[in-house]
């Protein structure tokens, strides 16, 4: 009866820790080789609109005439095509300076959030989240509204007499660096403002006795205990903020092509499976460099610990 029992929970304990794997097989794995199984095949008027098709029926035979017409053309296009390579260096331009400019942004905001009373923590944190409570394609509609020439922000500045005649803020970088940086924002500042509520205060109070000064406490003690927190944050809006195609396609101008832009064009207007798949994989493989930064960073720490 023991050995039994032993046994059942083994079987327990092996299903639980298979199912994160399970999930992941599922709904990662298999979806991303069928997205490069398409990126290797070729455009065809047909329906699907590529080719090769895996014909299980003719068994063997079939299988081994389907992958010998796999090829990499595609990639290759990718590389001959100045606006692919124009999308990615965009992309990873609008990603790079919005992550920068969140982090300048939502640091102090989790800091004073953490360094406020209880009940007035729960106000701000309420805050934060508030803007989930409505559509994500509402809130960058309104924007439009706030950023055209004769929309909300053109007539405060007019108001404060900061400018004269309205400023073109819609249709440019300018815009979509401002919606980006809304839209994201409360992802920089949750996982900041959890590190600082868990900030030990005996080791400010320390610094406070040796006589560092306020300033000095917080870059010397204060912001090396959150970096988890601010490595955190910067890949949950670094990453999206990559393949971001609303903002962009809303706010924007052809100038912000951002590659979500153009992997929609190829998959729906050019109907090019193939190239949108390759943009794709290309896309997952450039993502994969900072998640695996980042989790080399973090088994690091935990191995000093």
């Amino acid at each position: 009866m023991k050995a039994r029992a032993a046994r059942n929970r083994l079987s327990g304990r092996w299903l639980i820790a298979a199912l994160p794997y399970l999930w992941l097989i599922a709904f990662f794995l298999v979806p991303f080789l069928i997205v490069l199984k398409i990126s290797l095949s070729q455009t065809a008027i047909a329906q699907p609109p590529y080719t090769p098709t895996l014909d299980l029926a003719a068994g063997w035979e079939g299988l081994k005439a389907f992958l010998g017409q796999l090829s990499f053309s595609t990639y290759g296009l990718l590389l001959q095509d100045d606006i692919y390579l124009f999308s990615y260096l965009k992309s990873l331009q609008i990603a790079a300076l919005s992550t920068l400019a969140l982090v300048v942004i939502g640091l102090p905001i989790a800091y004073g959030m953490a360094r406020a009373p209880a009940r007035t923590q729960a106000i701000l944190l309420v805050a934060v989240i508030l803007p989930f409570w409505t559509s994500f394609l509402i809130r960058v509609y309104a924007w439009i509204n706030i950023l055209q020439r004769d929309g909300l922000l053109n007539d405060a500045l007019r108001a404060l007499g900061l400018i004269d005649e309205p400023v073109a803020w819609l249709a440019s970088d300018t815009a979509v660096y401002i919606g980006i940086i809304y839209s994201y924002l409360p992802f920089m500042v949750l996982p900041l403002y959890a590190n600082f509520q868990k900030l030990d205060e005996t080791l400010l109070e320390a610094a406070a006795d040796l006589g560092c000064p306020r300033w000095k406490t917080f870059f010397v003690v204060t912001l090396p205990l959150v970096l988890p927190g601010l490595a955190a944050g910067a890949l949950l809006c670094f990453i999206p903020i990559i393949g971001e195609f609303v903002i962009p396609d809303l706010l924007g101008s052809s100038q912000t092509l951002m590659i979500g832009q153009t992997l929609w064009t190829e998959f729906f207007a050019n109907r090019d499976w193939p190239v949108a798949s390759a943009i794709a994989v290309v896309l997952l493989v450039l993502l994969v460099v900072p998640i695996a930064f980042y989790e080399n960073v973090q088994s690091r720490q935990i191995e000093e610990r």
